[in-house]
C-alpha cells in the first residue's frame, strides 16, 4: 500500500491531468449543445481519418507469418510442377521405349543404367542385368535414339556394355541414302568416324548413318549417327567423315539389350571359312 502511494504521489500529475481529461469528455457526451454536437461530429470525422490513415500501414508480424506461409505454398508448388515435369518426361521417354520394342523384330530385355564410365578412351555402362536374364557377350545394346554399344562381361545380375565412344569399339555400318559402306569406329573427342569410304563415294553433311546386314552383333538399320563434316585430306583415297551419335550418353538412364540379333550359324560358318584360308 505504502508502494502504490509512493507511485500515485510520484505520476500525481499525470493521474489529475487523465482524470480532468475524462471528466472533459464525459462533459461533452452528455451535453447536447449544438456547438457541443458539431465538436463531437468534427471529433469523430478525425478519428475516422486518422484510423483509415493507420489501417494502410502494415502489421508487420502479420506479413511476416503470411510470408511464410506463401513461401511454404510455393515449395510445395514447385515440387509438384517437377514431379510433373519429371513424369511427363519418363512417359515421352517409355512411350519411344515401347515404340522401339515394337519396330524391332527381336527379343529384348529392358534395363537400367546403374554406373557410367565416359571419362576414359574405354568408356562402358553397367547394367542392373545379367546372365539370369539371359545375357551374353556380344549382345548389342539399343534405346530409342539408336545405338549405344555392346555388352562385354556379365555376372548373374548384372552386365557390363561397351559404348560406340570406345576405342575398341567397331561396327559395320552405312549411308542410309546412298547405301555406301563403311566402318564406324571412335579414335578420341566428340565424333565417331565412319573409315573405308573412298572418296568418290556419294556421302553428303547430315546424311543417317545407320548399321549395315553385314554385321553379325548388332541389328540392321539401327541408327549411329549422322555425318557432321566430311574432309578431304591430299593424296589419301579415302575420305574422312566426323559421325555425330544421335544417343546423348550424359543423359543415357534406360537401354535395351537385344537377345535375339546374333545368328549362331553364321558365325561359325564364317569362322570356319577363315580358318581355311
Amino acid at each position: 500500500m505504502h508502494r502504490l502511494l509512493n507511485i500515485i504521489l510520484l505520476f500525481k500529475e499525470y493521474i489529475v491531468l487523465i482524470l480532468l481529461i475524462v471528466f472533459s469528455l464525459a462533459l461533452l457526451t452528455s451535453n447536447d449543445n449544438p456547438q457541443i454536437r458539431q465538436i463531437r461530429s468534427y471529433t469523430v470525422g478525425a478519428i475516422g481519418v486518422v484510423q483509415e490513415g493507420l489501417s494502410i500501414i502494415p502489421n508487420v508480424f502479420e506479413l511476416k507469418s503470411e510470408n511464410q506461409v506463401l513461401r511454404r505454398l510455393d515449395m510445395d508448388l514447385s515440387n509438384e510442377v517437377n514431379l510433373l515435369r519429371e513424369a511427363r518426361i519418363e512417359n515421352a521417354r517409355l512411350r519411344e521405349m515401347l515404340s522401339l520394342r515394337e519396330r524391332l523384330p527381336y527379343t529384348m530385355v529392358t534395363a537400367d543404367i546403374v554406373s557410367k564410365n565416359l571419362l576414359l578412351l574405354r568408356n562402358t555402362i553397367t547394367l542392373n542385368v545379367g546372365e539370369s536374364d539371359g545375357l551374353k557377350p556380344e549382345m548389342p545394346i539399343v534405346c530409342e535414339l539408336g545405338l549405344v554399344g555392346k555388352i562385354i562381361a556379365t555376372s548373374a545380375h548384372y552386365s557390363v556394355g561397351q559404348l560406340v565412344f570406345n576405342k575398341d569399339f567397331r561396327a559395320s555400318a552405312k549411308i542410309e541414302r546412298s547405301r555406301v559402306d563403311g566402318i564406324i569406329l571412335w579414335e578420341g573427342g566428340e565424333f565417331l568416324k565412319l573409315k573405308n569410304v573412298a572418296r568418290t563415294q556419294d556421302i553428303r553433311e547430315g546424311d543417317v548413318v545407320i548399321t549395315s546386314e553385314y554385321s553379325n552383333i548388332y541389328p540392321r538399320d539401327t541408327k549411329i549417327g549422322l555425318v557432321a563434316a566430311i574432309y578431304q585430306k591430299p593424296g589419301s583415297l579415302f575420305k574422312d567423315i566426323d559421325v555425330k551419335p544421335t544417343v546423348d550418353f550424359s543423359t543415357l538412364e534406360q537401354v535395351f539389350v537385344v537377345t535375339g540379333s546374333h545368328n549362331p550359324e553364321r558365325d561359325a560358318l564364317e569362322k570356319k571359312a577363315g580358318a581355311k584360308k
